[in-house]
């Protein structure tokens, strides 16, 4: 059990390898949003052991509540989780002209990107929410409120965050397959709702729902983009 957190982050890694390398075209936007998600995987500290308290590499998470894993971790599902709408129905991003800034629902475009961290802080010293919850709750609403400024991103942020949680129920179980107690044995069961879908805690798939909301659509939303057909891209 010692390496299983550490190999379940190299199969993320790996998926997030395959499709940098297969699909040139998003290359630049895989890479830099999973530069950005990066140091989420610093908040580790927050989840452990309140949430969960799994064995890592060298005990780092044990003795600090740190981990490399969830860097890991954090990078790969970033890239992933911007890529994945285009990816599946095959869309390429291009520049939104100047003219169409100027919209009156634009004047919040800075404080909306930071609804989430906003959200998530308030929630977790103010109340006494799992921390999981502050960060299901800070992401739903990030997602929502993506949706006032950018209401076109509106079918990619509700099936964005369809398809991030099937893929991530199909990486969880990936692991289930051959550690079917990991969930019984590391999370804390105890502080969360007990109901598990699959084997899998229902915050997992809440987490994977809205994370995939509101990183299906951030990349635009932060500089400007919009997703089109990639055969009109060509024409």
């Amino acid at each position: 059990m010692q390496y299983v957190w550490f190999i379940w982050s190299l199969i993320i890694l790996a998926l997030w390898a395959v499709t940098y390398l297969a699909k040139k075209e998003h290359r630049k936007v895989i890479l830099q949003m999973s530069l950005i998600t990066l140091p989420f995987g610093l908040t580790e500290p927050l989840f452990v052991p309140e949430y969960w308290f799994p064995p890592s590499l060298f005990n780092i998470a044990e003795r600090t509540g740190f981990d490399i894993e969830s860097l890991i971790f954090s990078f790969a599902i970033g890239g992933i989780g911007t890529v994945l709408y285009n990816l599946i129905f095959k869309l390429i991003l291009t520049e939104i002209p100047h003219t169409e800034r100027g919209h009156h629902r634009h004047k919040l475009h800075n404080y909306i990107l930071f609804v989430p961290v906003i959200v998530f802080f308030v929630l977790a010293f103010f109340t006494s929410l799992n921390h999981i919850y502050c960060g299901i709750i800070a992401l739903l609403l990030g997602g929502l409120a993506t949706l006032y400024c950018r209401p076109d991103l509106k079918g990619k942020i509700w099936v964005g965050g369809i398809l991030f949680m099937v893929l991530y129920f199909i990486y969880f179980e990936s692991i289930l397959l051959f550690y079917p107690q990991y969930v019984t044995l590391y999370w804390n069961l105890d502080n969360l709702t007990h109901f598990l879908f699959f084997g899998i805690p229902i915050e997992e798939l809440l987490f994977a729902f809205t994370f995939g909301m509101f990183w299906s659509g951030l990349y635009e939303h932060l500089y400007w983009r919009k997703s089109i057909k990639l055969e009109k891209a060509h024409n």
